[in-house]
């Protein structure tokens, strides 16, 4: 063997030779992905594996204070509020409909009988709403109170660990026993009872005449409010029945913790109670990301087979870099688009007489689900096209001209080979263009409203026109103003692992569906 042959096997860097080095350069960075994807997981893990027993700790607490009482009382006087904004909804219809004729002196002379009896409602619940005061003022006493005594223990104990026991003697705790503390609000119960009878008294005797409205057409919206009070009414008793067998000794069972982030309510620096419920910001999520791919894909895969089968030269090298460029608009450009000119654009379109039989129109809010869906849709038409013409240009050409050569014509060849033989690409490219519109933020905080609750999908397809939030959205617009290590830090960090997990099983039904579609074209 030459010295030539034995220096190419034995050289290199620390005995190594080239191909080793090579081996070791690109081995050594897709180990350096996987450990960063790693640490990535464990972080997201590590800071929100702590929100369940903290979640747990507030809901305890919830009880043992006695706010879980007062709410009751509270859904009674909300329930209440809620018959007067349709009360004041109504009223806001007539005087629409009567100023199409009348002056507005004569509008309000002609709506006297119908305010009197609007302000004869509003006041029948002062009574209570006044009982539901002082019960919160003395139940947020009762948990700061708490709150400060929990402090003052962590204080202490962190002070006997750092071994200064005279400071930690200093620190005053007390023993508080918060069975003994809720008692005064149980004890308002027969206060309850009372004016609880009143407010019915008052509110049978209210409805049992109603107020004729001059404007007779809507009429039978003020017999539907008298149904409507009847049914709140017969709620009352199991109110009744919940304050009597309330106990707050009753343990609070560890799976309320996690069902509560499942919840229907994401409530945060609340003078009452903050409740962290997952279920608006991912319906609303998927909601917009449903908008935007129904938009998205038709036009970046029927762009993609126009370019790739259809359009000559010119035509391709015109339209591949213009649809290829919108990826390179900043996110928050197009937010800024959606805000001043998109958003005002639709609600003035849907304010068009020949576009009344859409639902949801005319637009309410200009800034939306199907505002933000739109621009989403815009940002993945250059991922999907891209992907889904490469999927068609490595379709092999000798399938192409078989096709011809059996007599299909253009159309019968896209859609019965090319198509289903790049089929598995086309699908990729959209599960990629989906990942690129469920994870975006800057778009979905500008352009989709930020209403934090779920739609009303009673409306049908009007659902869609009505502001919403994201998970993405709450991260970016929260996580700059929280205390790091608190429940609220950790109930973020959990819709951030929910995303990642979503990313996952996405990422899952990807492989699973390529490979069902390269079995079955092999």
């Amino acid at each position: 063997m030459s010295s030539k042959s034995i220096k190419q096997k034995r050289g290199g860097f620390f005995g190594l030779n080239f191909d080793q080095i090579i081996k070791y350069f690109f081995g050594g960075n897709a180990i350096g992905a996987v450990v960063v994807l790693l640490l990535i997981t464990v972080f997201l893990f590590r800071e929100g594996a702590n929100f369940f027993p903290q979640n747990w700790q507030s809901v305890e607490l919830y009880r043992k204070s006695g706010k879980e009482y007062v709410d009751n009382i509270r859904e009674v006087v909300n329930d209440h509020t809620a018959l007067s904004r349709y009360l004041q909804d109504l009223r806001e219809r007539q005087t629409r409909a009567l100023l199409k004729s009348k002056s507005l002196e004569e509008t309000n002379a002609a709506l006297a009988d119908f305010d009197k009896f609007n302000n004869a409602f509003d006041s029948t619940v002062d009574d209570l709403r006044s009982l539901l005061g002082d019960l919160t003022d003395a139940t947020t006493a009762i948990e700061d109170k708490f709150k400060v005594n929990k402090n003052m223990i962590e204080e202490r104990s962190n002070l006997l660990k750092a071994g200064k026991k005279e400071e930690a003697a200093k620190v005053t705790v007390q023993d508080i026993d918060l069975k003994k503390e809720i008692l005064p609000i149980q004890a308002t119960f027969p206060a309850y009872q009372e004016k609880s009878a009143q407010l019915k008294k008052a509110l049978e005797n209210l409805t049992a005449t109603l107020p004729v409205l001059p404007v007779k057409e809507l009429q039978p919206r003020l017999e539907k409010f008298k149904n409507l009070t009847q049914q709140y009414l017969a709620g009352f008793p199991a109110v009744e029945q919940n304050l009597k067998s309330w106990d707050p000794e009753k343990p609070v069972p560890w799976y309320k913790a996690i069902s509560t982030f499942f919840g229907t309510e994401w409530v945060t620096n609340s003078y009452w109670q903050d409740w962290y419920g997952l279920m608006p910001l991912l319906v609303g999520s998927i909601m917009v990301s449903f908008i935007a791919m129904l938009m998205a894909v038709p036009l970046g895969v029927c762009s993609a087979i126009y370019v790739s089968e259809i359009a000559g030269a010119k035509e391709r090298n015109f339209i591949k870099p213009y649809v290829e460029f919108i990826s390179a608009i900043p996110s928050v450009v197009l937010g800024f688009f959606g805000v001043a000119v998109l958003g005002e654009t639709l609600r003035w379109l849907s304010q068009q007489a020949f576009l009344k039989w859409v639902p949801g129109f005319p637009m309410t809010e200009r800034l939306n689900a199907f505002t933000a869906g739109c621009l989403l849709a815009l940002m993945a038409v250059p991922t999907i096209f891209s992907l889904s013409e490469d999927a068609l240009n490595n379709v092999p050409r000798a399938f192409k001209e078989a096709s011809y050569a059996m007599g299909a014509n253009r159309l019968q060849t896209i859609v019965r080979i090319l198509v289903p033989a790049s089929l598995s690409g086309i699908i990729s490219a959209v599960l990629l263009g989906f990942g690129r519109v469920i994870g975006e933020t800057m778009v979905v905080l500008l352009c989709a409203g930020n209403r934090i609750e779920i739609p009303d999908f009673t409306q049908g397809p009007a659902a869609f026109f009505q502001p919403v939030h994201t998970m993405t959205g709450i991260i970016a617009q929260e996580m700059g103003e929280v205390v790091r290590g608190s429940i609220h830090y950790r109930a973020l960090f959990m819709v951030g692992i929910m995303l990642f997990l979503i990313s996952l099983v996405i990422n899952f039904l990807a492989q699973k569906i390529v490979q069902k579609y390269r079995i079955s074209i092999g």
